[in-house]
């Protein structure tokens, strides 16, 4: 098995476990609150993490580079966009429509990705990315109240445009930390994703801190009292972040990501084990269509 595999398989895990614990956060803190604490109580364990890597006679600290700078800029911004765009969605009475749009990122990033960094796409490697996706727009339609009628008619309304929008945003993101990882020399894997990882997260605090200074006063007080909660979602975050990055410096970043859907076949499995939840025709199908668009890709 290749490396990046189980590292993405780890960021899933680290992902979910961060979103619950965000979940604590959103009584005490507005949804721009919590998203806030994702990144400035993950600023000292990254920084701890590349020190450590960093140590004597570990692995030689890169020099940025303009490009890895303005790379990492556009990844930190695009992210930041990207998640205002997902919580702008929750105003909409049809939001589901506009959330199972935001997943066709795993298609925009291989799209990005050609672009970008002329990626090569390998044919069954396309084919997992566009069932995954038929999977997981399936999934949600047999979730929710959203029927596959309306998902597949409803792409040009409001909602679905800021959730293609977004899932752009994603794309762009993940790609642009791939080639800003990529663009430092004479290190290693590991530092090279740390190296992106710490200057993405420290620009991004900075940049949402200001943000929320100006447009919701106080609410960065209220991010530094919830410190509690708000350090595991520091460590959770840091942890998934870093897996996320390791894995797009060592593969394709769309490939990555619909590997990083298997956290879907967890919850599925989850539901259904211990909330003994009876899936419904459609979400078994979908989740079998994930898990092929898996396998394709993985033999690819």
């Amino acid at each position: 098995m290749e490396l990046w595999i189980p590292i993405t398989i780890a960021a899933a895990f680290f992902q979910n476990l961060r979103s619950a614990l965000q979940k604590h956060l959103k009584g005490r803190l507005s949804t721009h609150g919590a998203t806030y604490a994702r990144f400035v109580y993950a600023v000292p364990f990254v920084a701890l993490y590349t020190a450590v890597l960093a140590g004597p006679g570990n692995a030689p600290v890169p020099t940025p580079s303009l490009p890895f700078v303005c790379y990492t800029v556009a990844g930190g911004s695009a992210q930041i966009v990207a998640t205002f765009l997902l919580i702008h969605l929750f105003s909409y009475r049809n939001f589901a429509v506009g959330t199972t749009y935001s997943k066709t990122e795993t298609v925009q990033t291989a799209i990005f990705g050609i672009l970008i960094l002329g990626d090569r796409l390998h044919p069954l490697a396309a084919g997992g990315i566009i069932v995954s996706l038929i999977g997981v727009m399936l999934m949600s339609a047999g979730r929710g109240p959203t029927s596959v009628r309306t998902l597949f008619t409803a792409w040009s309304e409001r909602p679905a445009l800021i959730g293609i929008a977004s899932g752009a945003c994603f794309g762009i993101s993940i790609v642009s930390y791939r080639a800003a990882s990529l663009s430092l020399q004479g290190t290693t894997y590991l530092m090279q994703a740390a190296t992106t990882l710490l200057c993405a997260t420290v620009f991004q605090t900075v940049a949402m801190g200001i943000w929320m200074r100006l447009r919701e006063l106080g609410e960065v007080t209220r991010v530094i009292r919830t410190f509690r909660v708000g350090v595991w979602v520091g460590v959770s975050g840091m942890l998934a972040s870093a897996c996320w990055l390791t894995a797009a410096t060592l593969q394709n970043a769309a490939y990555v990501r619909v590997v990083g859907q298997i956290e879907l076949l967890f919850m599925f499995a989850a539901s259904m084990l211990f909330f003994h939840e009876r899936p419904g025709w459609l979400e078994v199908l979908g989740i079998v269509l994930v898990a092929a668009g898996i396998v394709l890709l993985l033999l690819a």
